[in-house]
């Protein structure tokens, strides 16, 4: 890094390239999605959700370290609430 470091969200800021190993399986099935040229704006994308998603991971732990877990069966309420399903659908997920 340097002086003139600058800390930008994820998302945001100049492109940098990098190198990166990819399992053939996993790189055909992006390249099938995206074509060859797509590859890279695919992994930003998709790194981009892995950081929110361990942001949110972070979030719960912080909250059950606070307040508890949640309660399953309140749980399997309100998500059936929201999926219009079953209570327990879902539940063993």
């Amino acid at each position: 890094m340097t002086d003139n470091y600058v800390d930008f969200p994820p998302g945001d800021g100049p492109t940098s390239g990098i190198s990166v190993t990819l399992t053939a399986g996993t790189l055909q099935a992006i390249r099938e999605r995206v074509g060859k040229r797509g590859v890279s704006a695919y992994l930003e994308k998709a790194a981009q959700r892995q950081i929110e998603r361990d942001n949110l991971d972070e979030l719960i732990a912080d909250f059950d370290k606070v307040h508890g877990p949640a309660d399953p069966e309140a749980v399997a309420a309100k998500r059936a609430r929201l999926t219009g399903g079953a209570m327990n659908a879902g539940a063993a997920a």
